[in-house]
This record gives C-alpha cells, structure tokens and sequence, in this order.
C-alpha cells in the first residue's frame, strides 16, 4: 500500500504524456497571422487521402527519413506510450503488433496473430498465432512469451495497465499457439489492447536483467540512437512476413509541423507525422499521400473539480462552456483551418451524435457567474498553457471569452510540457487546463473511460459521477454501432449536465508520405508499420 502514490504518479504521468503530445498544438515556431477565418466545415475525406502514384515492383535497399512528431525517448512499450504523436511508429517498427487496425474497413484484424475470436458473452478471448515468428534474437514468440510480455508490461505499469489490471482477470498459455485472457466484464473492443502498447510483445530476454534490451518480432532492429538528434533502425531480415525491402529506417524531430511538411517538399524526408490544423490543412491540399486520422476532444479545456476549485461548482463549469466560443479560439489559434466544435465526435465522426451540445450563450452565461459570486466566488480562474506563439494566441483569446463573462483569467503559461504535465496530472495545481483526449473512431471506449470514469489516473479534474460510470461499463460491452450509438448518445447527454471538460474541437492527425513511398501501413493510434514499405526511383 506504501507504493500506491507513487505507482498512481507514474500512470497519471505516462496517461498525462500522451494526452499532451496528441493534442493539436504548435511548435515554438509554427506561429499564425492572427486572422479571423471563418472555418470550413467538410474539407477533408479521412482515411486514405491523396494519389498515390503506382510504383511498380517494389525496389530493395534505402533508408526511409521519417520526420516524427515526437520523440520515442525509450523503446520500451511501458514507458513510451504507443501513439503516432508519441514516438508509437518507431516501438511498432521494433516489436509489430499483435492486432492491427484497418483503417479503410473499420474493424481489427490479426497481424503478429493468426486469429483472434470472442465468446458470446465478450468475456473469453482466444488468440492462436503464427507458426514459426521468431524474436529478432531467434527466440520463438510463442504463448508463453505473449503471456509473459503482457505480465511484464503490467508489472512494468505501462500506461494501459490502468485499463487491463481492472479487466484483465488470466492470460493463459493453454498450448504453444494458444493464449485465452479471459476478463472480468463484457469487453467489445479487446482486440484494440493488443493493437496498441500489449500488444507489442517483447522477447523474455528484453526484459531479463535490469536494464531493457529492445528485442522484438518487428520488420526493424536497434541501430543507433542519439537523443534529441535521429535513431536508426536497421532491417530485421529474418523478419516473419520476409526480409524488409528497405534497409533502415532513420527518425528525426524537426521542432515545428511546417518543418516537418518543408521537409517532406524539399525531399529531405520521405515521411512525416502533422497535427497542427493549418499545416495540415496545407499539406492535405497540396495532394500528399497519407492517412488522414480524425479523433475526437481534439482540443479541450480540462477543469479541476476538486473541492477549494472554482470548477467544483456546476454553475462556474456551464458559464465556461457557454462562454468559450470553438470557432473564435479556431480562428484566432489556426486561421480557420481546424475542425471546432462542442460535440465529443464532430459532425464527420462515424460515432457523431443527434444529440446538441450546450451551444453558446453569453447572457446566461454572465447569469450563472453573477449568482456564484453572490455566494462567495470571487471571480477569478488560473488558465494554464504552453508559451509558444499559437499557445500564446489560445490563452488571450480564452481569456478574453472568459472575462466577457464577468472571470477574470490569469494566465499560467509554462514552457516546459514536462512541467504541465507534472502541475496538472500529478499535482493538480491548475483550475483550467489546455489539453485534449485524442478519442479514436477505432475504440471510443479506450479514451472515454481515461477521461470521464472516476477512478481514472487519466481523469486530472476528478471529475465523478456514478452515471457516468455506468455508461462507461455499458459502452465497453456494447456489440455493434447502433448499441454502440445509443450509449455515446447518453454520454454525449450527462457530458451536457456534468459539464466535465469544455470541449473545443476535433483534431487531425496526417501521416503524409512522399509519391515515391509505397507499402506503408497504417494501423491503430495513428500509428503506421514500415515492414514492407519501399522507396521507387
């Protein structure tokens, strides 16, 4: 029990990372030109997007320049948590995945695995693998190694551990291609686990001493790495789908998207990762083949609820969300070119839903902050964000939105994303707090429950109501999209009432590649598999 706050700190501060490298903010030097652009609604297909030239029979040898939105600091599945805006590309490069994603179908498919099946009641899931995978150190990857990977993840306390541990009652090995997880409540989406961070399974050696070694099932090996600077992979050519045609693959960090994107045109990189909506929004109509990724509580404001916070009460949350407008933060932070918003899934969501948001409502909003400061509110709220120019532009324009209500907003602007992260998911030292929740259209659940179930280390402003809760546990054994539907109807409901963020927008992610690169496959999390890309001449 003595190490539960600790353990706690380490979860919320992983859960934490994550949510800051996939919100949809700018580099220091992206900046914008301040103009009031209206924003145009159904500009983007997503999915798979631009033309992609034929390029003939795949051609061996190259190094493929990735231009990577984040660092992947570790190659270990519980310490980087496994997302295309967080170094997730390069982990999957290492160790593949068990399940992957379809993009263009919409639903899970085996990929390290041969085949994945349910009971009917989702509380038994049986895996049987591929004959003859191998770990790039020649060890086979059999169920004893699946079950020991996901037990050392736990007990590493990787990010989703938050998740498993509650649900996860036995991952046994019933043979040497049989694993059966058999859980403890209904789970629809479990085949998404093993499609992100465990599901990436490392060799028993990786995890044998106390120092981890790398060592997967991936298209791609530890080369070199030099912090801040590249890292290297090299093909694995024992790799189970064949020998990778290309030989390496190189990741680089420029600071800022329009970096990225500059790099991609002047041929300096072949791929790059963008979440910054005017980049984005350049680099879709510049006709970039890529995947064009849509999440949802893109861009939101995180309120501390806990009691002694102005957010505790109910009536200072509905004047914030009746008085931040989406569109005028959008066109103030990124010229128009975003997708805001209220609604948890945006109108080109999949899981979009009939239900209206709270809308925008000044008089009632200036109302509700004169009734709480009869009763003793004094007014003033502490707004924290980054301080780089398009974080700057997001803080005055809220600020502004606020005080027209009757706030009065301080402004706590930290450089350091280390440092918000630390005073709003492990201190929670913040009344408000620019974020996002990234919500996938592959697995709604994963991310709700992080930020909207109670008990969550992922949930910073406490927020708690049984409802809520309830709903949650529903949404995990919903079968199908009309249940599926019905139950984020509701939420998308008590989100209205409870008020437990503010949301302000959709984002999207763009994996954009050159014309010459073929064969990449993109995955969950925003993430893509390089192990039979190739690069024509």
């Amino acid at each position: 029990m003595k190490r539960a706050p600790r353990v706690r700190a380490r979860l919320a501060a992983a859960l934490a990372v994550a949510a800051m490298l996939t919100s949809a903010c700018a580099s220091p030097d992206d900046g914008n030109s301040g103009k009031q652009q209206k924003t145009e609604r159904g500009r983007y297909e997503f999915g798979s997007v631009g033309i992609q030239p034929a390029g003939g029979k795949p051609v061996r040898g190259g190094t493929l320049r990735f231009a990577d939105y984040a660092e992947a600091r570790s190659l270990s599945p519980a310490v980087t948590y496994a997302t295309g805006a967080s170094g997730g590309s390069a982990l999957a490069a290492v160790y593949d995945v068990l399940m992957r994603y379809d993009t263009e179908a919409k639903k899970y498919r085996p990929w390290l695995a041969e085949s994945l099946h349910s009971s009917a009641d989702l509380k038994t899931w049986t895996l049987r693998l591929r004959d003859g995978v191998r770990f790039s150190d020649g060890t086979p990857l059999d169920a004893e190694a699946v079950v020991g990977s996901i037990d050392w993840y736990q007990r590493s306390k990787g990010a989703d551990t938050a998740l498993l541990a509650p649900n996860l009652a036995a991952a046994r090995a019933t043979d040497d291609s049989t694993v059966v997880f058999t859980l403890r409540k209904p789970w629809a989406t479990f085949p998404a686990m093993l499609a992100q961070a465990p599901g990436m399974i490392v060799a028993p050696a990786a995890y044998a001493s106390k120092t981890f070694r790398p060592i997967g099932a991936g298209p791609f090996t530890l080369g070199t790495y030099a912090p801040q600077e590249e890292m290297v992979l090299k093909a694995n050519k024992k790799y189970w789908k064949g020998a990778p045609y290309l030989d390496a693959l190189r990741f680089t960090w420029p600071q800022s998207d329009r970096s990225k994107l500059d790099a991609l045109n002047d041929g300096t990189a072949d791929v790059t990762y963008l979440r910054s909506p005017d980049v984005v929004d350049d680099a879709v109509h510049e006709g970039h083949p890529g995947e064009l990724t849509l999440t949802g509580l893109g861009n939101m404001i995180t309120i501390n609820t806990r009691h002694g916070r102005p957010g505790a009460d109910l009536r200072i949350r509905e004047a914030m969300a009746l008085a931040l407008d989406p569109e005028l933060d959008t066109a103030r932070a990124y010229e128009g070119k975003g997708l805001p918003g209220q609604e948890i899934f945006p109108p080109e969501s999949r899981l979009h839903s009939a239900v209206k948001p709270v809308g925008i409502d000044l008089g009632k909003a200036k109302k509700l902050v004169a009734e709480a400061k009869k009763d003793g509110f004094d007014g003033t709220l502490t707004y924290m964000d980054g301080t780089d120019p398009v974080s700057r532009a997001k803080a005055v324009v809220t600020k502004a939105m606020l005080e027209r209500v009757g706030f009065t907003v301080e402004l706590d602007l930290v450089s350091s994303i280390a440092d918000r992260v630390s005073k709003t998911y492990v201190e929670h030292d913040f009344d408000i707090s620019r974020g996002a929740a990234s919500i996938s259209e592959s697995d709604p659940y994963h991310r709700l429950q992080s930020v909207l179930n109670s008990k969550s280390y992922g949930n910073p402003g406490a927020y708690a109501n049984p409802k809520m809760d309830a709903l949650l546990v529903e949404l995990q054994g919903a079968r199908g999209h009309a249940e599926t539907q019905r139950i984020l109807d509701d939420v998308q409901r008590l989100f209205n009432e409870d008020v437990p963020v503010v949301n302000l927008g959709a984002s999207a992610g763009f994996t954009a590649w050159g014309k010459n690169v073929h064969g990449i496959v993109p995955t969950d999390e925003y993430m893509a598999l390089f192990g039979q890309a190739w690069i024509s001449t």
